[in-house]
């Protein structure tokens, strides 16, 4: 977990108590501040998981692309052994 994704879950908490609040007092302004709020942490725990989504697939890619390098390598070699044995 990232901290955006951290954040956001905050704050979305936070809008959703606030406009609870607002709900059960009967403040329009503190609810809409609350529905405000809590867009604004799933925006930013939904940039998180973009974030968190994009590190695991470059992470991914480098650890295929180490696996591509290392099997190509093993030809290599193996390739060289057979001309030597030919």
């Amino acid at each position: 977990m990232n901290k955006d994704q951290v954040k956001g879950k905050v704050k979305d908490i936070a809008g959703r108590a606030q406009r609870q609040a607002g709900e059960w007092t009967g403040d329009d302004e503190m609810q809409v501040h609350g529905a405000v709020k809590q867009a604004e942490g799933k925006l930013q725990n939904a940039w998180g998981n973009v974030k968190d989504a994009a590190k695991k697939t470059a992470e991914r890619e480098k650890t295929d692309r180490h696996a591509t390098d290392e099997h190509l390598e093993r030809e290599e070699e193996t390739d060289i052994r057979l001309r030597k044995t030919s």
